[in-house]
């Protein structure tokens, strides 16, 4: 009979600690659901763009464009491979095409050059200064570049050895945008990581306000008609201040380890305060959740681990288009701000971008932040703020 009492004590001790109970039991249920949502939503297709520039050749009255038959080549090898999750796509435009490559729309652009029928009909011209200069450009530190770019080279491999039984009087030109060419696996991470630093914020904002419900100050609060937004606005001010101080020393550690910063560091400081406000912002509502430290210890794992690992911070992650607005992709850890901040980032450090090219990221960022303040604001007052 003890040993039942044991057992009942011990229930109803467990079922005391909600959120502990809660975590245990849940946690990998949910790492598994999520991960399936990520694997899904983030199957590989690739996307290759072809720019044909090729002037033509007339011979025996007859216009001949060998980019043309090159492109209708690429058409079939598609058509012939419906088990590879390969796109090619025509472009008419180089600066759209660019524009599509650093907006992520397409992986790979292969422009075929002016003088590419005029060196394949006559290939004994080829030498040290004459030759066809197909160029590949790309994000050389993106693993769908370089799957776009294999396949690419296969479909000229093929279109070549076919027509000229021979080797191709042809050389590639790799072409990197921005700093890709040059970036090592650290730099990669780099952007990821100093957005995480600023993620670390949900803690330190949650305690923050949740210490003073916890400590009872929170009646004081209430009793002097301070008012939600007052309290929460000095509040995040300080964090702010905090988020900064953490970007900046992760930014000097990777500076001393061999990060080469490139790009605006006014476009790097915009963003972090951004994306410290949209933390903190998300921070009201873990903390309208729980009512002592204890409590956002453990029931701020669960948006923790989102996003530190499902945004791109702790390592890169690349996720399917669900929908777009306005041509912006919207995809599954889109909901997450930091996602947008670590591609902004990624554009200006890596990809050499300016802070007009990042628009669309900061856009999203705010406005998922208001949507977050919107929602903690009202549970914040709704949990604490009341006076009873």
């Amino acid at each position: 009979m003890k040993f039942l009492s044991v057992i009942n004590k011990c229930t109803r001790e467990q079922i005391r600690n909600f959120w502990i109970l809660i975590l245990t039991v849940s946690m990998a249920p949910f790492f598994v659901f999520i991960y399936y949502l990520i694997l899904e939503s983030s199957k590989p297709h690739y996307d290759l763009l072809i720019l044909n520039q090729d002037n033509g050749i007339e011979t025996m009255g007859a216009t001949i464009n060998y980019g043309d038959l090159l492109l209708q080549s690429a058409k079939e090898f598609e058509n012939d491979t419906t088990g590879i999750p390969l796109s090619i796509r025509k472009s008419d435009d180089k600066q759209a095409a660019l524009k599509r490559l650093r907006t992520q729309k397409s992986d790979a652009l292969v422009i075929i050059p002016e003088n590419f029928s005029k060196v394949i009909h006559n290939p004994d011209m080829v030498n040290d200064t004459i030759n066809a200069e197909i160029e590949f450009i790309g994000d050389l530190t993106n693993i769908s570049y370089m799957v776009s770019a294999i396949w690419a080279n296969e479909i000229l491999n093929q279109y070549m050895q076919g027509l000229t039984q021979e080797n191709k009087p042809i050389i590639i030109k790799e072409i990197s945008l921005g700093f890709s060419g040059n970036i090592d696996d650290f730099d990669l991470v780099v952007p990821g990581i100093l957005i995480l630093s600023i993620i670390m914020l949900m803690l330190s904002a949650t305690v923050a306000i949740v210490t003073e419900v916890e400590q009872k100050t929170i009646i004081r609060l209430k009793l002097s008609e301070i008012g939600t937004f007052e309290f929460l606005s000095g509040v995040s001010i300080v964090q702010i201040i905090v988020g900064l101080v953490s970007v900046l020393l992760t930014g000097i550690v990777a500076y001393w380890l061999g990060f080469d910063f490139r790009g605006s560091f006014w476009s790097l400081l915009l963003i972090a305060v951004l994306t410290s406000i949209s933390i903190i912002a998300f921070s009201l509502i873990l903390a309208a959740l729980t009512k002592t430290v204890s409590e956002v210890l453990i029931v701020g794992n669960f948006p923790l681990f989102l996003f530190m690992f499902f945004t791109g911070a702790a390592f890169p992650l690349e996720a399917k288009e669900i929908f777009t607005i306005a041509g912006y992709s919207v995809t599954l850890p889109g909901l997450m701000s930091p996602s947008h901040a670590i591609i902004a980032l990624r554009k200006i450090l890596i990809l050499n971008m300016g802070l007009k090219d990042v628009v669309p990221e900061i856009i999203a960022v705010v406005l998922l932040t208001i949507i977050y303040f919107l929602i903690g604001i009202w549970a914040f007052k709704t949990r604490h703020m009341k006076v009873e």
